[in-house]
């Protein structure tokens, strides 16, 4: 058989719009990339993932970073750092009352997060599901 028949034989390469959607259903601008991937950077620290979950869980909805040493085992120049990346990506919000600044969480940021989460995730993968290993899509192909 020839190169040229054997090659007829195959089938054709999956596509990546043939599995899998674009984030958000459509190709980002430059804008939201840049306002998506600061939120993420911001996120994507352990530390500061925590950061978001303490204060969104902490008693009025609101804390302060005398609050948060004793939790997190940090100094409190690390955690007014993480604090500030926080607030500089809009994820959560700073009222100085005092000498005191109290951090909120901001849920807006929190919901244009998940509504830009929720339009990555494969098909066929539900919300609280796990995600296929990676490299991987739920219709088998990769993308």
């Amino acid at each position: 058989m020839s190169d040229f028949a054997a090659a007829q034989d195959r089938p054709a390469p999956a596509r990546a719009d043939d599995c899998c959607a674009p984030l958000l259903g459509e190709p980002l601008t430059a804008g939201q990339a840049a306002r998506l991937s600061r939120t993420l950077k911001a996120v994507a620290d352990p530390t500061r993932l925590r950061l978001v979950s303490i204060v969104a869980a902490h008693e009025g909805g609101e804390a302060c970073v005398c609050d948060l040493t004793a939790l997190l085992g940090l100094t409190q120049p690390t955690i007014s750092h993480h604090l500030k990346i926080l607030v500089d990506a809009g994820i959560l919000t700073r009222d100085k009352r005092g000498v005191w600044a109290y951090y909120a969480v901001r849920p807006a940021a929190l919901r244009e997060l998940a509504a830009a989460l929720d339009g990555a995730a494969p098909q066929g993968v539900r919300q609280g599901e796990p995600l296929p290993p990676p490299g991987r899509v739920t219709c088998g192909r990769p993308c």
